[in-house]
């Protein structure tokens, strides 16, 4: 399992997974910048975040860029995991609570749960 990742880690992992591949450059520029960031942060957050395994880099006439190297609905599904495990201890129970009070669930998020519940019944037969 990989380390955790902090607010800010996962605003700028977010940003590169989307953008990327990227130089540290251009993430202050289009994405530190506008959020009040200086390079130096952006450079320690994209470097930590390469040392922690969600990004690697590759050199590029003479200049690091930066990626994902999983697509961002994958690394989005780890970061939850990560979160499952560490902060609910591995249960889905206080999530699924947590849905079933939320009040901003779109009819598009509302039928992507539905299937999960389909395929997590489909598995369950299965075993």
């Amino acid at each position: 399992m990989k380390k955790p990742v902090g607010e800010q880690e996962l605003a700028v992992l977010r940003y590169v997974a989307e953008h990327g591949p990227a130089t540290v450059g251009e993430v202050v520029e289009r994405f530190g910048e506008p959020q009040g960031l200086a390079r130096s942060t952006i450079l320690t957050v994209m470097e930590r975040l390469r040392l922690k395994g969600y990004l690697t880099r590759r050199k590029v006439e003479g200049v690091f860029q930066y990626a994902s190297p999983v697509p961002e609905g994958e690394l989005l599904r780890d970061v939850v995991g990560d979160f499952v495990q560490r902060t609910l201890a591995g249960s889905l129970s206080p999530f699924a609570a947590y849905l079933s009070d939320a009040d901003d669930v779109s009819d598009a998020e509302l039928a992507q749960l539905q299937d999960v519940v389909a395929r997590l019944r489909s598995k369950k037969r299965k075993d």
